[in-house]
């Protein structure tokens, strides 16, 4: 669950349409990182207008023996970085007075403590409040922060859990969907929270999970 990557089009499909698209490599753990990544989109494209804060990490282990560098490591990718990201295009937004959108991925588990996962479910439940605090702060100013919860999706996040026949089986058996989700499944939402159809929206934590928090 979690860690759902939003479809992305190839560069050639951009440039066919007369778009710019650029890639740049980064450690987020590392909030240098993070600068980094604004200034360069800053001067390649002029302006940042939406933020999606989408990467992500999980490491499963028992909670009484979770290593230390499990736990650092997910809250330095899976929340600070989010905050350091949003904070940095945030000001950005705020000096050019046209407003934004920013785009958290939250989880499942930023509503349930889940198993073996420890760190990913604080860092989630995080991302959550943050959303939350972020969009408190920035609504007047024009700027939407939201975020979706995906549920249980074919990723390679997933791949251990998919292959566990007895988990995968109760995993199905509660999502009333009756299937796992697909990264499409999430793009719509996501169009949705970064587009002027949703500018009436803030500080939502959108659950795209077939259902799962339903039943």
């Amino acid at each position: 669950m979690g860690g759902t990557r939003i479809p992305v089009l190839p560069a050639t499909r951009f440039a066919r349409w007369g778009r710019k698209t650029f890639y740049f490599p980064a450690d987020l753990a590392d909030s240098k990182s993070c600068s980094g990544l604004i200034e360069k989109t800053i001067s390649e494209f002029g302006s940042i207008d939406i933020l999606v804060n989408n990467a992500g990490v999980i490491r499963r282990a028992p909670a009484a023996e979770y290593p230390a560098e499990f736990w650092d490591e997910l809250i330095a990718v899976n929340l600070t970085a989010v905050f350091h990201l949003s904070q940095l295009a945030a000001r950005h937004m705020l000096e050019r007075n046209r407003g934004g959108k920013i785009l958290n991925i939250a989880s499942l588990l930023s509503f349930q403590g889940g198993i073996l996962v420890p760190a990913y479910a604080a860092a989630k439940g995080g991302v959550a409040q943050l959303t939350k605090a972020l969009a408190n702060e920035w609504a007047a100013k024009g700027i939407n922060v939201n975020a979706i919860a995906p549920g249980y999706m074919a990723t390679d996040n997933t791949v251990a859990l998919r292959n566990d026949p007895v988990r995968s089986r109760q995993i199905l058996d509660r999502i009333p969907a009756a299937r796992w989700g697909e990264p499409d499944d999430v793009a719509g939402a996501a169009i949705f929270l970064c587009s002027s159809a949703s500018d009436y929206v803030h500080g939502h934590v959108l659950a795209v999970d077939g259902g799962w928090l339903a039943r």
